[in-house]
């Protein structure tokens, strides 16, 4: 019977557990592991691993035949000429985390036109007299991406009587974004996507245009993204930083993020819902199932 470890809390239901016990011989971990070494000690011997990125991320390269079934889409920081040389397989679960993500989304979007932040339990108005903000009516907005995620918000973007375009592969960036009044980056993490937003992107902005993204900072340089708030065109920018462990706000990069005041900044919980995690959990299970029956499904590589 093959060996199924799930390497921290997942949040897996009763009926969850049951379809893993079904499957094989289950080990369950409660709790997040203290370090990378504790990961790997957890994961020694599996023949599938289900995880989160603590641990996967930094110490995978030192697995050797296994199948790692992931609740989650964001894989980019997998080598698959490791993967290959190890005989590693890879699923992961599109489409669990777009209404987490969306929400997320349309809620910065709101934000930074609306300036709600300001205003949220506010205790007096000084002659009652409330600052008139934007209207998201009418503006327009380019949305990097048009999978799961991008072709939702775009759809609210529209029910909101806002004018949406989408930059897909093989079109041009710079053209795409020059004139809009808002870009919400919604892009995957891949080859051609690496290092993408450079300084040229963010100062081709329309003056006064706000930026929202939930992608991995490696697909944007944070740098010249403060630079263009600074000095260059851009007003606001959203980001929940994802890249980063969820809920560390003790990150580097969260740290450079949040002590901007310019940008509204969340640690890695655009996901965090009750439907991501159901959803995510769902397809985790049906992967193990799939590749159990030589019917793989979800594979990155």
């Amino acid at each position: 019977m093959i060996k199924i470890v799930v390497s921290k809390d997942s949040g897996l239901n009763s009926d969850e557990i049951k379809r893993l016990e079904k499957l094989g011989n289950l080990t369950i971990y409660e709790n997040l592991p203290k370090t990378y070494d504790e990961w790997v000690e957890r994961c020694k011997g599996a023949d599938v691993i289900c995880s989160g990125k603590f641990g996967l991320k930094q110490r995978y390269q030192e697995l050797n035949n296994v199948f790692i079934s992931l609740p989650f889409i964001g894989v980019g920081f997998f080598d698959k000429e490791i993967l290959k040389k190890n005989n590693i397989t890879v699923a992961n679960s599109p489409g669990a985390n777009k209404d987490g993500v969306s929400e997320w989304n349309i809620f910065m979007l709101l934000n930074l036109f609306r300036e709600f932040y300001n205003v949220v339990n506010v205790k007096d108005i000084p002659s009652r007299k409330p600052t008139i903000t934007k209207s998201v009516f009418g503006k327009s907005v380019c949305i990097l991406g048009k999978g799961n995620i991008g072709s939702k918000v775009g759809k609210v973007c529209e029910a909101l009587d806002m004018k949406v375009n989408y930059f897909k592969r093989g079109d041009n960036l710079i053209n795409s974004i020059r004139n809009v009044d808002v870009v919400i980056n919604c892009l995957t993490t891949n080859e051609t996507t690496l290092n993408l937003l450079d300084e040229e992107f963010f100062f081709s902005f329309k003056k006064g245009a706000y930026f929202i993204n939930v992608c991995d900072y490696v697909i944007y340089d944070i740098d010249a993204l403060i630079k263009s708030l600074d000095e260059g065109p851009i007003e606001r920018v959203a980001i929940d930083a994802m890249g980063i462990q969820v809920g560390d706000t003790s990150d580097s990069f969260y740290q450079k993020i949040v002590s901007h005041e310019k940008i509204l900044s969340t640690p890695h919980i655009a996901w965090a819902t009750d439907k991501s995690s159901q959803l995510g959990n769902k397809i985790m299970i049906d992967n193990i199932e799939a590749w159990i029956n030589k019917k793989s499904i979800n594979v990155i590589n």
